[in-house]
């Protein structure tokens, strides 16, 4: 006898990014399976009822607590309390950047089948596009597909099982409902960028958990402007490593907070275990 089929809920976060979001939209329209469910967190912005309003999709609105941070756990979260409320069973995050392959909720559905009493993060390879980008149908992006080497890429139709959980990233993931509501979500001290992927993959490796790389689960990330190190983000990078640090000992994006010394906006402090703020040639806490 089988059990009841799944209810696939896809949960994407936005905040301005409108075409981004409409390009998404439109290629969940040619996809092999639809979601059941998808949820659209907007973070302060008022004006996602008008982008989405030809879409079968729900917006929930949450308000950040400073207009100048976005809360990225806070919004995963509440899109994942609502997808579970709306009765889904497994919960697919894709960033508001990713356009999905046609396969891509597909790929998710058949691994999570298939691996029924495993402990996984599910993960599909993700494309960067490039700036000159000629088309974002995603009916024509396969030709394009070019996986992110940095992370594995199995074949259409395998699974490959890790326990290296630091390769985990959020962009593009599934888990069941049922192992997120065990793992508690996000972190909900994280505020504004960098860290809370980390901490959510160091909670999944604590309690047992592995990832499996969904061969043909593809996203096309999007092009825009980024910083390398991305200074834009730096009094959050500096406040969500101390968070890390105080959980797991150890301080997280350590490239990214040597970029920043190397460049006078940050120190470490030895004595203090500390790294802080640099304004004016003066060390303080960020």
């Amino acid at each position: 006898m089988t059990g009841s089929p799944d209810v696939v809920a896809v949960i994407t976060i936005v905040s301005g990014r409108h075409v981004h979001l409409r390009r998404q939209l439109e290629a969940f329209g040619h996809s092999t399976h639809r979601p059941d469910v998808h949820i659209i967190v907007a973070m302060d912005d008022p004006d996602i009822a008008t982008v989405v309003a030809d879409h079968p999709v729900r917006v929930i609105h949450i308000r950040n607590d400073d207009p100048h941070t976005l809360q990225l756990a806070d919004a995963r979260n509440a899109g994942a309390a609502a997808a579970i409320a709306a009765g889904a069973t497994i919960l697919v995050f894709l960033d508001v950047d990713c356009i999905p392959g046609p396969d891509l909720l597909g790929r998710y559905l058949r691994s999570c089948a298939a691996t029924p009493d495993l402990k996984l993060l599910y993960c599909g390879p993700v494309t960067y596009l490039p700036s000159d980008q000629p088309t974002f149908d995603a009916r024509e992006l396969s030709r394009f597909t070019d996986p992110h080497p940095a992370r594995p890429s199995p074949g259409c139709g395998q699974t490959q099982l890790s326990s290296e959980l630091m390769l985990f990233w959020s962009l593009s993931f599934a888990v069941r409902a049922a192992d997120w509501l065990a793992l508690d979500g996000f972190h909900p001290g994280y505020r504004g960028y960098g860290g809370e992927d980390t901490d959510f993959a160091m909670s999944a490796r604590d309690n047992g958990f592995r990832i499996a790389w969904v061969g043909g689960a593809h996203a096309y990330h999007q092009h825009h402007a980024v910083s390398n190190p991305p200074i834009e983000h730096l009094a959050d990078i500096l406040r969500n490593a101390r968070v890390f640090h105080r959980r797991w000992g150890t301080w997280p994006m350590e490239g990214w907070l040597r970029a920043f010394a190397e460049r006078g906006l940050a120190a470490y402090d030895p004595v203090g275990d500390d790294w802080r703020l640099v304004s004016g040639g003066t060390s303080r806490t960020g």
